[in-house]
């Protein structure tokens, strides 16, 4: 049974079927699954190296260091190779991998290249046993679409504070207010449509005319 320490940890690593602990010792918790014995684990290593590699201080040397018998030492050789083929099939490169790659034998390579083409077709007989093709691909899949997500949010989050930040340099906060509810279509009252012709409307015709914003861009190119 996988305990609850190594669990938590994994949820910061891309399972979020997990609760997050407070601290994760990446490498531990990486040396964990080698030896866990969990197939499902393991047929998530390459979503964990993934993440952790992105995220953490992944190295490779130091996750083989805290395992200490043979048998987990060649188990951690299998789930690398494992997920250099399922980063091949994805076509991705990490600078570690890079450097690890060196280090494979013309044995390694042969099967990066096997277990790949196995991982395309589905091809479970040329897959070591304890990995199944179609959870492999599944479980990486799932990682990659929630990272497009994440890095979705965090792309409107970066894009709604900056345009909020360039409004509140050219707009006092009642002006903003009317200026977004006007863009919106938002009915105005009396007092607020004449404020708006009056005030906040010259502030969007200079801020519509092309020949400011080119000269702006100048300036701000020199």
């Amino acid at each position: 049974m996988t305990d609850k320490k190594l669990l938590n940890s994994l949820s910061r690593l891309g399972f979020p079927m997990f609760e997050p602990s407070e601290e994760l010792d990446v490498n531990g918790t990486l040396a964990e699954v080698v030896v866990s014995h969990d197939t499902r684990l393991w047929e998530g290593f390459p979503v964990l190296l993934a993440n952790a590699a992105d995220n953490y201080q992944f190295a490779p040397d130091q996750v083989e260091k805290k395992l200490f018998t043979v048998e987990h030492k060649e188990q951690y050789h299998r789930l690398l190779l494992l997920s250099a083929s399922v980063f091949s099939l994805y076509h991705l490169s990490f600078p570690w991998l890079n450097k690890l790659k060196t280090s494979f034998s013309e044995e390694d390579k042969a099967l990066v290249k096997i277990w790949r083409n196995a991982l395309a077709h589905n091809q479970s007989a040329e897959m070591p046993e304890e990995f199944d093709p179609e959870r492999v691909k599944g479980l990486f899949e799932l990682y990659f679409e929630q990272k497009v997500q994440k890095d979705r949010r965090r792309k409107d989050k970066y894009e709604e504070f900056s345009l909020e930040f360039a409004l509140s340099q050219v707009f006092s906060p009642k002006q903003k207010d009317l200026f977004k509810k006007k863009l919106s279509g938002d009915p105005l009252t009396k007092t607020e449509q004449e404020y708006y012709s009056r005030t906040v409307k010259k502030k969007v015709v200079a801020l519509a005319n092309s020949e400011m914003h080119g000269m702006a861009r100048k300036l701000l190119e020199q």
